[in-house]
């Protein structure tokens, strides 16, 4: 394991840990937002690159950014008209996301310092304490996430969090993916274990559906590319132009696959997570200067995140997110890597 400063956030230092494995394989994540700013990955022919998108300092993290490997909460996603009633009390949240709220809020958790709570060769512990009322929340919430990195070549991540309040948790992690280490990721091979989608408003709001994937460009079952329905006249499609939708994930733990053709990497998602996001960039649009000095163009990268469903906090029929004090929050999520012929 390395650690190295990245910078300072009024006054706090920030650091850079790498975890590296002896298979090529190197992950570095830094303690504001908790963000993975790289996944080093070797191709078929051995030759390594860097799978996520991010920057190249502090500096363009603090700038306006779409969550680029962020830790999200405290509820990934959208919450409509940014409230929710709990016990026949109503919460009023922050609204970003137009009339919504979006992944934890003005300040969520991906604008956080987080402590470093353990650091080993293979493994880093964070944690946060999220105080009653910040974005509107109830109760004070204590969060811990671990980044670890095996020699098979998993990134396993998990999650925690107790709170002295009933409160609606929901963390999840927002990492750009592109297999290729480059251009855009509409060639990029993927499955998803689900038969279910939850349709969505214009304003990307669940309509509170668990409609079958049958016959729709996001019928994933069999292995497709990103790219081959993305841009059919499918009235979901129209509303984000592209993916930004949650799948309602079949039992078994394992979410997606992915396979990038030219390089041969693949990565495999398992979670306990009952839904996956797929978001395809369909906002990117070049003028967010990355690493290199490269602008992210659109659907130069895309994100799994396994997460509760959307709006859940006033979806009845939704998995419940509500945490109440006495009981603890766990999730975990593996990505594994690897190379196919």
């Amino acid at each position: 394991m390395k650690r190295e400063p990245f910078g300072t956030v009024s006054g706090r230092p920030v650091e850079r840990y790498t975890l590296a494995n002896r298979n090529g394989i190197e992950v570095s994540a830094i303690t504001y937002g908790g963000i993975i700013t790289s996944i080093t990955t070797p191709d078929r022919e051995g030759r390594a690159g860097d799978i996520v998108l991010g920057f190249d300092t502090l500096d363009g993290y603090l700038g306006g950014h779409p969550y680029f490997g962020a830790l999200v909460g405290r509820y990934g996603n959208r919450i409509a008209n940014g409230r929710f009633t709990i016990d026949g009390r109503e919460y009023r949240l922050a609204m970003n996301n137009g009339p919504h709220h979006l992944h934890g809020g003005l300040e969520g958790f991906d604008k956080k310092i987080w402590n470093v709570t353990a650091a080993t060769n293979d493994r880093i512990d964070l944690a946060y304490v999220s105080v009653d009322g910040e974005e509107g929340y109830p109760g004070t919430l204590r969060v811990s996430v671990s980044y670890a990195l095996t020699e098979s070549n998993e990134l396993r991540v998990e999650y925690g969090a107790i709170t002295d309040k009933t409160t609606h948790v929901n963390l999840t992690q927002h990492t750009y993916f592109n297999l290729a280490a480059g251009g855009d990721v509409l060639g990029h091979e993927l499955m998803i274990e689900a038969g279910h989608y939850t349709p969505v408003d214009a304003t990307l709001i669940p309509t509170g559906e668990i409609a079958p994937v049958d016959g729709t460009p996001f019928d994933f079952r069999k292995p497709a590319t990103i790219g081959a329905r993305i841009d059919e006249r499918h009235p979901q499609l129209l509303h984000g132009h592209g993916y930004d939708h949650n799948w309602v994930l079949n039992r078994g733990g394992l979410a997606a696959r992915v396979r990038e053709p030219r390089s041969g990497r693949t990565l495999e998602v398992h979670t306990t997570e009952p839904g996956m996001q797929l978001y395809t960039g369909n906002f990117l649009d070049g003028t967010l200067i990355g690493k290199g000095g490269l602008g992210y163009g659109r659907r130069s990268g895309f994100c799994l995140e396994t997460q509760h469903y959307p709006d859940t906090p006033n979806q009845a029929n939704f998995p419940s997110t509500l945490l109440p004090p006495g009981r603890e929050y766990r999730s975990t999520t593996r990505f594994l890597f690897g190379v196919s012929k």
